[in-house]
């Protein structure tokens, strides 16, 4: 700045500071769905880069040319081959809605009539007519609408074309966009900035590995499962459970539904029992093993990586996925304990204490009543010997 040039004053500059952040939060709020697209497209950028950077330190590439390997590879894998097999497996998906909509009728021809058991007859007639109904409204469109429901609207079109876009732009010129954040603030902050970014990419590098093995061991233990029962395509499904297994808590109601349904219509390779049984096993199965995985594998796994209590993730993921659906179950955990990061941070600088405790070795780790180690001392006392020092 010239020396003759006036200075703001500081009331002008929170008055300017107010309205940019006032003109920023409405202009997100009227862009909430461009938002949200550039969300799901960093959000993949995310989930694909350490592939990057694996090519990048194996082949010496730059990084143009390894992002654009693994880019043009995932597109490739994403949307390729889903849109070479569609046409293939349509004639598979008109067979099993058709097979679905004859085990509804046989349902229903069962319901409409009396019950007899013992001395006692019960009627379900009204429970056959609500089973026709849904049949109605949900099944009988399915084999004539099938392609329909596959083709995707102009206006989705447009916004997975601005995902695919964002995505290679943030894969690409995310290293500036950082530098670019990075200089926006005050100069005498930028080592704060830098530990704060380098612990909150933790927090995510520590969820990524935490959802990779939890899938890995979900998908093993399924197909397992289903093949012992001998249900058909049992390692599809086990691929299937351990994939949804990313949406926290929805995912595998949804697999476990998809092999309920393969029960019924194909029933087992060697238990000698009616389609309806088996299916029902299926299901006992799976409350065994997904209660199993959410009270001791997913607490263990999680403690280890993000180190939040159960109780609370549980909570906000059903309450992300009410609100934002499956993307706000995805992103759920690794935004609430970035927050909790920045607001220690926040905390920490309020109260004129340094702004980092420690070194963040320890911040993601387990818990020691779960790892058994010796008993580390409260933050609480930390601070205390801080003040005292």
């Amino acid at each position: 700045m010239k020396n003759n040039e006036p200075a703001w004053g500081m009331p002008f500059r929170y008055v300017t500071g107010l309205i940019l952040f006032a003109a920023i939060i409405a202009m997100l709020l009227y862009a909430r769905d461009a938002v949200k697209a550039l969300i799901i497209a960093a959000f993949v950028a995310y989930l694909i880069s350490p592939a990057v950077n694996f090519l990048m330190e194996r082949t010496k590439l730059s990084r143009t040319a390894a992002v654009n390997i693994v880019y043009f590879s995932s597109l490739i894998l994403l949307v390729g081959v889903p849109s070479t097999l569609t046409p293939i497996f349509f004639d598979e998906i008109k067979i099993v809605a058709q097979d679905l909509l004859d085990l509804s009728n046989e349902i229903s021809a069962i319901l409409i009539q009396p019950v007899r058991f013992g001395g006692m007859v019960f009627h379900f007639e009204q429970l056959g007519a609500s089973l026709a109904n849904v049949q109605n409204a949900v099944l009988t469109p399915i084999p004539e609408k099938a392609l329909a429901l596959l083709e995707t609207t102009s206006v989705g079109v447009l916004w997975f074309l601005v995902i695919i876009v964002a995505v290679h732009l943030f894969m690409s010129e995310w290293p500036h966009i950082r530098v670019r954040l990075l200089e926006m603030s005050p100069s005498s902050y930028h080592d704060d900035l830098r530990e704060l970014y380098k612990r909150v990419r933790g927090v995510w590098m520590a969820y990524l590995r935490g959802q990779i093995v939890l899938m890995i061991i979900v998908g093993i233990v399924f197909t397992i499962a289903w093949v012992i029962m001998g249900i058909p395509g049992a390692l599809v499904l086990g691929v299937i459970a351990g994939l949804f297994t990313l949406v926290p808590d929805v995912g595998p109601f949804v697999a476990v539904i998809l092999t309920m349904a393969v029960a019924l219509l194909e029933g087992s390779s060697w238990i000698p029992l009616s389609n309806f049984l088996v299916a029902g096993i299926v299901f006992i199965v799976y409350l065994v093993l997904i209660n199993l995985k959410n009270f001791w594998l997913r607490p263990y796994i999680m403690g280890r990586s993000v180190h939040m209590n159960e109780a609370l993730i549980f909570i906000a993921i059903m309450i992300a996925t009410i609100l934002e659906g499956i993307m706000g179950a995805l992103l759920v955990v690794p935004v609430l304990a970035s927050v909790v990061v920045i607001l220690e941070y926040l905390r920490r600088r309020v109260l004129g204490l340094p702004p980092f405790g420690d070194d963040g070795s320890q911040q993601f780790v387990a818990p020691p009543e779960k790892i058994k180690s010796r008993r580390a001392v409260p933050a609480v006392e930390q601070e205390m010997q801080e003040k005292n020092k």
